[in-house]
């Protein structure tokens, strides 16, 4: 689905050929080496300093940027909120991609489907931070169009048990939809466990490579 060819990033990466094809991609590799920049780099918005990224055999350069993350969604390791109540912040990813919005009742079971038992007419500022991350989650599970997640450190806000039940529910829903799922994390447990296959970037960091020598 995504393929790399020739990337380099400036004293960060140097890829020559990466293939992201299978169901569930575990991103790995010490501070540094490049985790982020890679899903950043995969909806552009990174631009490699050479290179060519292609989605279904396309140069994601000429893909229209609001119809690339429409596609290939994005969750940022520190949830993004937005003034307003959980619905409010439920729906707005609905709005901005164009599709159609939900009923009260697909937001409740979603919120509830990742243990966020919360009035959807509650604040945002009045969650904690493991549930803001959940509420992030419930967001882009929302956005049935998506084809790609790409999610940096999921379960970083999250206590193991949490973490178990939250990706569980959030991997065996995007596998039921055929999306695929690229993610960031340093928690070597949630690759063993959900992962069909795990990239370490410390062959492909020039920071991790220079400092070795």
């Amino acid at each position: 689905m995504l393929r790399l060819e020739n990337i380099v990033v400036k004293d960060v990466l140097e890829i020559d050929a990466l293939t992201l094809e299978e169901n569930i991609i575990s991103i790995e590799g010490q501070s540094g080496s490049g985790k982020s920049t890679i899903l950043r780099l995969l909806n552009n918005l990174d631009t490699p300093t050479s290179g060519t990224i292609y989605f279904h055999d396309k140069d994601i350069m000429e893909i229209d940027s609001l119809q690339l993350r429409k596609q290939i969604v994005m969750l940022p390791q520190s949830a993004v909120l937005f003034d307003g109540t959980i619905r409010d912040n439920l729906l707005i990813g609905l709005t901005y991609s164009g599709q159609e919005q939900a009923t009260d009742e697909e937001l409740e079971k979603t919120l509830a489907d990742l243990w966020v038992h919360k009035k959807l007419d509650t604040s945002v500022h009045d969650l904690s931070g493991g549930e803001q991350q959940r509420m992030a989650l419930a967001r882009i599970l929302l956005l049935k169009e998506a084809q790609v997640y790409l999610l940096d450190e999921p379960s970083s806000d999250l206590d193991d048990r949490t973490t178990d039940h939250v990706l569980d529910t959030f991997f065996s829903q995007a596998k039921e939809r055929d999306q695929q799922i690229i993610m960031v994390t340093h928690d070597t447990s949630v690759s063993k466990k959900f992962a069909d296959t795990v990239i370490n970037m410390d062959k492909y960091s020039k920071q991790i490579k220079n400092g070795d020598e």
